[in-house]
């Protein structure tokens, strides 16, 4: 099946032989540096202001493509990039942009808050778009499996926003574990100092008005397929992410980042089990309260996955976030920072021989062995380039050009095949919080958390098998009007 925008570029250049009897010249024809028309990708955006300013922007990629129209509910949080490209056309609600310029687009930048990112990354896909999704890409897991699964179906070239996965230093990594340098791996300690926004907060009872650069209908828009709450400045801007209704906490915000690392060094797939616990979330008559409808300021994760192919041991990660890290390691010393300069975020992965840490985005990796020696990466490759800062969303942008079937989409480091199970294995996390919190709320009305810490999970059938009533969390309710498929 031939790729729809590679068809689409393949009329324009036979319409405009047909009519004026003249042929567009090949780009190395007219001379390095120059890209004709017909070469370059026809971007939207869905979601332009803050990280959907740069996004659009690096596959902008200096002129490299064309930015044709930008999508958002709040257009005072876009002005950088409605400064950036004038000549785009503006829209308030995604569905429309795609039904008016489904001819005009080839592709589509995705960076809303995340309980918008799947039904506006399955609506481009069933109309042929390419798209680029910011991370985590979805708010559930049945999102996450039905976006992988859409992207083959429609045949898009895909990719998700954890820039790290494309940098050079992950593959260092896997090559470290190839040679056996650290052996074989049984222990992941990661961990963040988000939540960087409120987090923790009782449900806002009060109704303040809009923010002038919003009327009712651009904060339906906003609210999408979420569950109808009033307008409220901690939800937005940016705050929504420590609302379940909108956003999925410190795990969603940087899960995708840090556990990316250590999920392709070691080659893992679905979880066997998981067990969570979080931090109170507010006092109330001096009483620790849990309110379900929030995520916690912190939490403490347990995963364990089989042993794979590229790890023959069974791994067990570890993920806190909230500012809590681990313990420094046997082999690390005892003034060396962990993963970073200020230890603030981090991956550990523990080997029979020696420990394997690097920071966020997979920067600045080391080994430490067990007999005292130090591996960095100048000592491992002293020709080491690293990634360009618009290098994850270029090379998509590239790849969308060339197709699905195309080495350069095969060659892209994130695209739904790897992002899709990665995010289920972050969300699997949330389920396991939002489990427990709910068990927690309803603690006092004598329901019984205390033995349904552990879930045991069918990663095949997205289904928790020892406590049905955390499977709710699978898959969330719609707000009426919106649907996936």
């Amino acid at each position: 099946m031939q790729d729809k925008s590679t068809s689409r570029r393949n009329f324009i250049k036979s319409s405009a032989i047909a009519a004026s009897g003249f042929f567009i010249v090949p780009r190395h024809v007219l001379g390095k540096g120059f890209i004709a028309p017909s070469d370059k990708l026809n971007i939207a955006a869905i979601g332009a202001g803050g990280k959907g300013a740069s996004d659009i922007n690096n596959a902008y990629n200096n002129g490299v493509n064309n930015v044709v129209a930008l999508c958002d509910v709040d257009m005072a949080r876009c002005k950088a990039s409605l400064d950036k490209f004038p000549n785009a056309k503006r829209y308030k609600d995604f569905r429309i942009m795609l039904e008016e310029m489904k001819g005009d687009i080839d592709a589509v930048t995705i960076s809303t808050p995340d309980h918008q990112h799947a039904v506006a990354a399955m609506a481009s896909m069933q109309m042929g778009k390419h798209v680029y999704v910011q991370k985590p890409l979805t708010h559930d897991i049945y999102e996450a499996r039905t976006l992988t699964e859409g992207a083959r179906k429609y045949k898009v070239v895909t990719q998700m926003g954890n820039q790290g996965s494309s940098n050079p230093t992950q593959k260092v990594m896997m090559d470290w574990l190839d040679k056996g340098l650290i052996g074989k791996v049984s222990e992941v300690h990661i961990w963040t100092n988000r939540p960087v926004w409120p987090q923790g907060n009782p449900v806002p009872t009060d109704k303040p008005k809009l923010i002038e650069s919003m009327d009712a209908n651009d904060w339906d828009l906003f609210i999408g397929t979420a569950q109808y709450v009033d307008y409220h400045p901690l939800y937005h801007p940016f705050k929504w992410r420590g609302w379940w209704n909108f956003g999925t906490g410190a795990l969603g915000d940087m899960g995708c980042h840090l556990i990316d690392p250590a999920f392709r060094v070691l080659g893992l797939g679905y979880p066997t089990e998981v067990e969570c616990s979080v931090g109170q979330v507010f006092m109330k008559d001096w009483q620790a309260e849990y309110n379900p409808e929030g995520c916690p300021p912190s939490s403490s994760v347990q995963l364990k996955f089989p042993a794979t192919k590229r790890n023959n041991s069974p791994v067990t990660m570890y993920w806190t976030d909230g500012g809590i890290r681990p313990f420094h390691p046997e082999w690390i010393p005892a003034d060396e920072p962990l993963a970073e300069a200020d230890s603030s975020n981090g991956v550990i992965m523990m080997g029979t021989k020696g420990v394997m840490t690097c920071g966020t985005y997979g920067n600045e990796p080391k080994i430490y062995l067990k007999n005292g020696e130090r591996i960095t990466m100048p000592k491992a490759d002293p020709n080491f380039k690293p990634l360009p800062e618009h290098g994850h969303q270029a090379s998509w942008a590239e790849a969308c050009k060339t197709g699905f079937n195309s080495t350069e989409h095969k060659a892209l480091s994130s695209s739904f095949d790897y992002s899709g199970p990665l995010t289920e294995t972050v969300i699997m996390g949330n389920l396991a919080i939002r489990s427990y919190m709910l068990r927690k709320s309803n603690g006092k009305n004598g329901f019984n958390y205390d033995g349904r810490k552990k879930l045991i999970w069918d990663g095949p059938n997205m289904k928790i098998t020892n406590f049905d009533e955390a499977n709710q969390f699978v898959k969330r309710q719609y707000r009426e009007g919106w649907k996936l498929v």
